[in-house]
This record gives C-alpha cells, structure tokens and sequence, in this order.
C-alpha cells in the first residue's frame, strides 16, 4: 500500500492510498467511503481486492480521517460538492495510472451518491453501490426513522452552531464532519427528491447525464438504508443502464450483515469474492 497527498483542483490537500495487485488484469477500482468512515475502515478489503488483479484507490474527503486540517474542524469551509471535488481528483488520479484499463466505483452508501455530481463521469466505467440509499428521512429504516427528526431538528443545528462543526464523536453519532458537509446533507435529507430536489434542476440533469452501468446491492438487515431508498437513489441514474439486487445474511449463511458489514475482514470467504464478481460483471455486455 503506498500513501501519498493529492492536491485537488482548489488546492486542498487530501490523503490517498493505492493497493497494487501483482498485476492489474482487471483495472481499477475507487472506493468511495461512507459518511464518516475513514478509509481505513476499507483497507483490509482494499488490500484483498488488490489480490485478486485489480489496482484499487481509497482516500478520505477532506475534513476527515487523514485529511483532517491541522487546525482542526471548525471554521473549516467544506461541503458536499467539495467532497466531489475530491472524488474527481481521486478518479483522474487512477485512471491516469491505467489510462487503457476500466475504472470502476465502489461506492459505500455516500460514495453511491456523490457520482452523480462527478464532473469527470467519462472516465467511469461503472458504478458498484453497496447499502446506498437516497438517504430521505422518510425513506430510512424504521428504527433510524424515529430518531431522525431529533437529529436533524435539534441535534445537528445545536451542536453545529455551538462547535463550528459536527461534533459526532463526542455524540456518538456519525462522527465528526464539517459545517458546510453535515448542513448541506441535511438538507438533502429532508427532501423527497434527496439531492435532486435540495439543489434543483442542474444537480437533477447531472445525475441523468451518468452514461455508465449503476448496480446496487440492498442489504436485507441494513439498519439505515430501505430497498425503497434504494430505489430512490438509483432512479436518480435515470439515463444509466441501472440494477438492484437484494443480499440477505442468510444468502452467505451468515447471521447479520447490516449497513456496514460487508467490509468486514469476517465476509472474505462468504461476500467479498461476490463483490469482485459483480465488478467484472461491469465488462459483460448488457443482453439485447
């Protein structure tokens, strides 16, 4: 694994981590990470996939994980469409390294989302979404559902306001995230239409501009997202050549699974193998 600082288009620095395989038969892969997940969270994954001949990137946006500020958290100017900025950088990065070979996604729930948004979507070759939803309160699990307007009516205005950030370690909630991130991403939250609705017409006509195939997996035990919200985002693709497929634990003979479970070390033997499966799948010709 090699690490290195990658400046982005404004100049903010980022941290990246590339997996080589021996050889790269297959192409490259950028995992894109959940909201609040530190890439380190995909490593073990990362470094499997790099073992079965593909060339994979993680980062962290900036203001998290390792690209967290010197200075720290608060006053630091960031938000949602930054966060694609970084993607963009991270995507321009491995697609230069294998200019001739197919990029591929792999978006962990936020890292679904943010596609869309991606200025660069030529260089994509297709879109893996694993337990990502459209992330509309309404449309989230029932035990996450009761909860939410607290969160997004009290909690997160209160605590941004009094920090200058999104406390979410000290809460225990989400982690720590940016003003400009965790506002921003509440407003999506609260919109039927999720982005699309919370930003308007550009925003919607970027998402209908993706071209590359969008395959989504919806986890049967996923305590935030809903086959329903998965739906939601995935339609945003509405011009892509789209897929929803359902994983229940008891598929891999397994007891849980949930929203964060499949990229831990103990699904090597059981889901990992399926995942780097639906990602060659990519290069299959759709049936007539």
């Amino acid at each position: 694994m090699e690490e290195q600082n990658l400046r982005t288009a404004d100049g903010t620095q980022i941290v990246v981590r590339t997996f080589e395989p021996d050889s790269p038969d297959h192409g490259s892969v950028v995992i894109g990470g959940a909201m609040g997940v530190r890439q380190d969270y995909y490593a073990p994954f990362a470094q499997w996939l790099a073992g079965q001949g593909w060339r994979v990137t993680t980062f962290d946006y900036r203001g998290s994980g390792a690209s967290m500020p010197a200075g720290g958290l608060r006053g630091f100017r960031a938000d949602l469409f930054d966060w694609t900025r970084d993607y963009e950088a991270v995507i321009d990065l491995a697609h230069a390294a294998l200019p001739s070979r197919p990029l591929y996604l792999l978006g962990h729930s936020l890292g679904a989302q943010l596609p869309g948004l991606l200025a660069n979507q030529h260089k994509v070759s297709g879109l893996l979404s694993v337990a990502a939803g459209s992330g509309y309160w309404r449309e989230n699990a029932p035990q996450l559902k009761r909860i939410v307007p607290y969160f997004w009516f009290f909690l997160v205005p209160l605590a941004t306001r009094l920090c200058g950030y999104f406390p979410g370690k000290k809460l225990k909630k989400v982690g720590d995230l940016p003003a400009g991130v965790i506002l921003q991403w509440r407003k999506w939250c609260l919109n039927p239409k999720y982005s699309v609705g919370a930003e308007g017409e550009g925003v919607r006509q970027q998402y209908a501009n993706v071209k590359f195939p969008v395959m989504a997996l919806s986890i049967t035990d996923d305590e935030l997202m809903t086959l329903r919200g998965t739906h939601s985002l995935i339609n945003l693709y509405e011009n892509a050549r789209r897929e929803v497929q359902r994983i229940a634990p008891g598929d891999l003979g397994v007891r849980r699974l949930g929203h964060f479970g499949p990229f831990r070390s103990e699904h090597v033997a059981q889901l990992w193998p399926s995942l780097a499966q639906r990602l060659s799948s990519f290069a299959v010709p759709a049936a007539a």
